[in-house]
């Protein structure tokens, strides 16, 4: 069987889609991660998460860059994804934020 790189199983996608939004429990999603995905695969994901909030934080390219060790073009294809109108992650990094506030707020 021939593998093609860039090529998706659509419903297998779906799949994964649904059972992800499924799990509620954070613990749960950390263990399926874990058992899901590679080292690499983690390491690259919380990687991308980073670079995100940080884009999200108003921080320049330049210095993510700098910070991670990682190249502008990453970069960029994060902050194209936070521009794109209606952007689900740009939702959820909001919301977080968001969130984030109201439990320091709380604290004080």
């Amino acid at each position: 069987m021939v593998r093609v790189k860039n090529h998706v199983d659509v419903q297998a996608f779906e799949t994964v889609a649904s059972v992800l939004s499924a799990i509620k429990s954070p613990d749960e999603m950390r263990l399926f991660l874990k058992e899901l995905l590679t080292p690499g695969e983690v390491r690259d994901i919380t990687l991308r998460w980073k670079l995100l909030e940080l884009l999200a934080d108003g921080v320049s390219q330049r210095k993510i860059a700098e910070d991670l060790k990682i190249s502008l073009c990453k970069i960029t294809r994060g902050s194209k994804i936070l521009k794109q109108k209606g952007a689900v992650t740009s939702r959820v990094l909001k919301t977080r934020r968001q969130n984030s506030d109201t439990e320091k707020g709380e604290a004080r």
